[in-house]
């Protein structure tokens, strides 16, 4: 097991630890992870197609494009 200092949006983490039934912070991301990875190819490309199209409404470009530009 490692240790891995993230930052986690407060308000997604509420919601995960709703819709997993979790209390904790590390059993939330246990739970989310044994979920991922219980998930299908078929489930996973038709994800992969929904995240495409809907990546403007949760990932903030010009901070990747400018973590991108400085090697972060």
């Amino acid at each position: 097991m490692s240790k891995t200092l993230v930052d986690i949006d407060d308000d997604m983490l509420a919601l995960a630890q709703r819709q997993l039934g979790t209390k904790t912070k590390r059993d939330t991301i246990t739970r989310a992870l044994t979920v991922a990875a219980a998930i299908s190819s078929d489930d996973r490309a038709r994800a992969l197609r929904w995240l495409q199209g809907n990546a403007e409404n949760f990932l903030d470009f010009e901070v990747l494009e400018e973590r991108e530009r400085s090697g972060l």
